[in-house]
C-alpha cells in the first residue's frame, strides 16, 4: 500500500483537475442519463444491475481488476485497485453521489466492489468509473488513513465535507 502513496498525489490532482459536480440535482441528473445509456456485455462474468443500470463483473480476487476498467484512464483504474485494496476502509465511508437511493449502495465500497465472497472472488461494480463523487471520496479517505488518521476521524472528515451541496449519503454504519 505504501508504494501506491505516490500514485495517490497524482491521482488526487487529476481528479481535482477534472472539476466537481457540486449540486445535488444536477449530479443525480447525469447518473441517471449515464445509467440509462449502459450497455450489457455478453460475458459470462459480466451482469448487468436492472436496479441501477450498473455493470458488475466477477474476478478471482482483489489483484485481478475487471475487463470493464480495461477502456477507463490510467487513475480511475488506480482508484479501483486501491479501493480493491482498502476494503476495510471503504466500508466504514458513505458516499454522496445518490447512489444510496439510485443504486442500492451501502458504503463508497460498493461504488467499486459489490460483493467480496468467501472464497476470495469478488464482484466489481462499474459505477465508480461514471462518478467523480465516488472517486475523490475513495481517495481521501485512503490518503486519510495513510495520513495515520482513524476510521472515525477519516468518517468525519467525510461527512463535513460533503454533507451540503451533495445527495443523501448511503446510509453506512459508523466505526466503533
Amino acid at each position: 500500500m505504501k508504494k501506491i502513496f505516490p500514485l495517490f498525489a497524482s491521482i488526487l490532482l487529476l481528479l481535482s483537475a477534472c472539476g466537481n459536480a457540486t449540486k445535488d440535482e444536477q449530479h443525480t441528473e447525469e447518473h441517471t442519463a449515464e445509467h440509462t445509456d449502459q450497455h450489457l456485455e455478453n460475458d459470462s462474468t459480466t451482469s448487468h444491475n436492472h436496479l441501477s443500470g450498473d455493470l458488475q463483473e466477477v474476478t478471482d480476487s482483489v489483484k485481478q481488476l475487471p475487463s470493464f476498467l480495461n477502456s477507463q484512464p490510467e487513475d480511475i483504474r488506480l482508484v479501483y485497485e486501491v479501493a480493491g485494496q482498502a476494503t476495510d476502509i471503504l466500508e466504514w465511508i458513505p458516499c454522496y453521489c445518490g447512489c444510496g437511493e439510485s443504486a442500492g449502495h451501502r458504503n463508497n465500497l460498493n461504488c467499486f466492489i459489490a460483493e467480496k465472497r468467501d472464497d476470495g472472488s469478488v464482484v466489481w461494480d462499474d459505477h465508480g468509473t461514471r462518478c467523480q463523487v465516488c472517486l475523490e471520496i475513495a481517495v481521501a479517505s485512503v490518503q486519510m488513513h495513510q495520513q495515520g488518521k482513524s476510521l472515525k476521524e477519516i468518517r468525519n472528515a467525510i461527512d463535513a465535507t460533503y454533507e451540503q451541496g451533495y445527495a443523501t449519503p448511503t446510509s453506512t454504519d459508523m466505526p466503533a
